[in-house]
């Protein structure tokens, strides 16, 4: 699926497909995998969490072995942040009692307060195995943070005539790991998650081009069973606003509204 479905991302397929793998294979990790998810909206971050819970849990998100946290939803105001730190951790612990292996899915991670984030690096941490074993759990952290420094490597590449394939980890981390340490209202700076190197693999998703797009909307089609042409897909992409204004180069929303989109054809 993610060869099929994930499009434009060789660095995100890469990473989450080895890391999950060598996990999942290890007998006795020495810590939970922590992996952070990062790039614009409609980039594939949280396709590629929910194909994770499908591959983990016959059930998928739907499992009681998988907790997904949103955060504006389920932790709107700041002012009961400590309620909201007992409970997080309350609800990781049952699903840790309940469940040998565990996914916790945090999406719009930049929104968390940072207490949250300390609240639960015990859970994510090296330690040795009490009761309750923390070290078979998954956290994917999905952030739109990050998003402008891939974005202008993107770029940077493309106004170069180099092929977005050409990316790699050795040239992008280091830089994405500057951003996410910059804006002082951002939990991730504020936290210890970085700075204790609890993430074990900051995942990049690039900015998606016009043809990307067309692809989702291939992908939109055949999943209602529905006849397309490429005159339909052209056009669907062609709905989309892309930036920056002189190239019209990715597409602002990825291809989050593309499915929507196709109701105008029907």
């Amino acid at each position: 699926d993610l060869n099929g479905q994930l499009h434009g991302q060789h660095l995100a397929k890469e990473i989450v497909i080895r890391a999950v793998r060598g996990f999942l294979r290890s007998q006795r990790p020495e810590k939970a995998l922590v992996l952070s998810f990062h790039g614009w909206s409609g980039t594939g971050k949280n396709f590629v969490a929910r194909l994770v819970a499908s591959r983990l849990f016959q059930d998928g998100l739907k499992s009681d072995c998988v907790r997904l946290f949103i955060s504006l939803f389920h932790f709107p105001h700041q002012k009961y942040v400590d309620s909201y730190k007992a409970q997080l951790r309350k609800q990781i612990s049952e699903t840790l009692q309940l469940c040998k292996q565990s996914l916790f899915i945090f999406d719009e991670a930049e929104k968390l307060h940072f207490g949250l984030l300390d609240a639960i690096k015990p859970f994510m941490a090296r330690s040795d195995p009490g009761q309750v074993d923390y070290r078979r759990s998954i956290f994917l952290f999905l952030s739109n943070l990050g998003g402008n420094t891939i974005n202008e490597v993107a770029l940077d590449f493309w106004r170069a005539g180099r092929a977005r394939e050409e990316i790699s980890m050795e040239l992008l981390e280091p830089r994405l790991k500057l951003e996410l340490q910059e804006p002082e209202e951002s939990g991730y700076a504020r936290s210890h998650l970085l700075e204790e190197n609890l993430v074990d693999f900051f995942v990049p998703f690039l900015p998606l081009e016009y043809h990307h797009v067309k692809l989702c909307a291939r992908d939109a089609f055949l999943a209602r069973r529905l006849p397309y042409t490429e005159a339909a897909l052209d056009e669907v992409a062609r709905m989309m606003v892309y930036v920056p204004k002189e190239e019209k180069l990715f597409s602002a929303q990825g291809c989050k509204s593309v499915s929507q989109r196709i109701n105008y054809f029907l």
